[in-house]
């Protein structure tokens, strides 16, 4: 069979939704030359990530921990750890820790410090032409993960750096190249948190590092290579997916300005807009899993054993599921993105990042009378896991 998705493609990081159109009309569940199963319509992906025997563990398949650096990488020794790629007990032990940082409570208690941070860099951008990947959105998500964990935010752009790197342990195009600079990072970045965490031993303080060296579940308390795994993977999935949702979000209202000018007139109406432009240019277009038992779909029974990728990006334009699925509409109701994955891994990170950017969107809209692209050669990001901009040139006017 003759594979229509190749996440190697270049017009997959430019503009995948054409293509996904195709997938889902003419071959929604196929077998690609590269072993993987691909999943493009709504409910087969949301099926999938609620099915029973389905493993996000890939770091047992012995082709993707090689690519990697191998089974005893540092970056796959780590990821082994994260609440990502576990199941079932091990899952739910470090998930349980993980929920008491994510509560609504906990949530609603950083809004104002969000909005503080987005005025601060609001205010060194002021009027005139800016980035605002760089000036902004890549900025902001960095800094809310150091404070939400009680680390320094004077070394955050370090921190973003080893984040980048490590990001790319997902995507299904990385090089050789990426997989020694991941490694370097993920070192790095290691050492760092760990001579963190022996401060918190030595002078506990009122932060989630702390709260972490001595959480226990059922009498247990975490494992340093635990602690530091995951604080790892909440920069990852705290950074990578607000950049993009940031990013992606007010492109797809700048190119829809009558979508843009509702919410001029009714700021209200931002945080459902938060869900729409989720859902329209999702900031996690891919995700993979692998099945230790069969699965059975409508159309066909996917293999124990089977690798499959799942096209968050085009369940989430499926016309089966969303009414004109290709137009952007701020008041559109009965939204459930997959786009923070769903099951016993949905993102427990989704309410903060839809939060930073409902409160940057409500800001810029509050600052700036006009808001408008300079150019539209954007450039996107190489990451085709991670969908999103490595740049977005503006002009903004009071």
């Amino acid at each position: 069979m003759t594979a229509l998705f190749d996440p190697r493609d270049p017009a997959v990081r430019t503009d995948p939704y054409p293509i996904y159109r195709r997938l889902r009309e003419t071959d929604p569940i196929h077998q690609s030359h590269f072993g993987y199963w691909v999943l493009s319509r709504y409910a087969d992906v949301d099926a999938v990530l609620r099915a029973p025997g389905v493993s996000s563990e890939f770091y047992r398949n012995t082709t993707w921990a090689q690519r990697r650096g191998g089974v005893d990488s540092p970056l796959v020794r780590s990821v082994r750890n994260w609440m990502l790629m576990l199941d079932g007990p091990a899952h739910r032990r470090i998930r349980g820790v993980i929920s008491r940082v994510f509560t609504r409570g906990a949530v609603e208690r950083l809004q104002p410090r969000v909005a503080a941070e987005a005025n601060r860099l609001l205010d060194a951008v002021g009027e005139g032409e800016t980035d605002l990947i760089d000036s902004l959105a890549l900025p902001l998500p960095v800094t809310v993960t150091c404070e939400l964990l009680g680390l320094p935010t004077d070394n955050r752009d370090q921190c973003r750096h080893w984040t980048e790197q490590i990001s790319r342990v997902i995507d299904p195009s990385i090089t050789a190249e990426d997989t020694v600079a991941m490694n370097r990072a993920e070192t790095e970045f290691r050492e760092y948190v760990t001579g963190e965490l022996d401060r918190r031993r030595s002078a506990p303080r009122e932060d989630i590092l702390s709260l972490l060296v001595h959480a226990e579940v059922d009498g247990v308390r975490l494992t340093d290579h635990e602690i530091i795994a995951n604080v790892l993977f909440l920069f990852v999935a705290g950074h990578e997916t607000t950049v993009n949702l940031v990013g992606n979000g007010l492109l797809a209202l700048l190119r829809h300005p009558d979508q843009l000018q509702l919410l001029r007139e009714d700021p209200e109406l931002i945080p459902g807009a938060i869900d729409e432009i989720t859902r329209y240019d999702a900031p996690v277009q891919i995700v993979s899993r692998l099945l230790d038992e069969e699965v059975v779909l409508d159309d066909a029974v996917l293999p124990a054993g089977a690798k499959v990728m799942l096209l968050f990006g085009a369940a989430s334009r499926d016309p089966a599921r969303y009414a004109d699925p290709e137009r952007l509409d701020v008041t559109r109701t009965g939204i459930k993105t997959l786009a923070f994955s769903g099951g016993p891994h949905y993102c427990l990170g989704a309410a903060l990042g839809k939060m930073e950017t409902a409160v940057v969107l409500a800001e810029l809209l509050r600052r700036y009378s006009k808001i408008e692209l300079t150019g539209e050669e954007l450039g996107w990001r190489p990451n085709v896991s991670f969908r999103g901009l490595q740049r977005l040139p503006l002009r903004l006017m009071h």
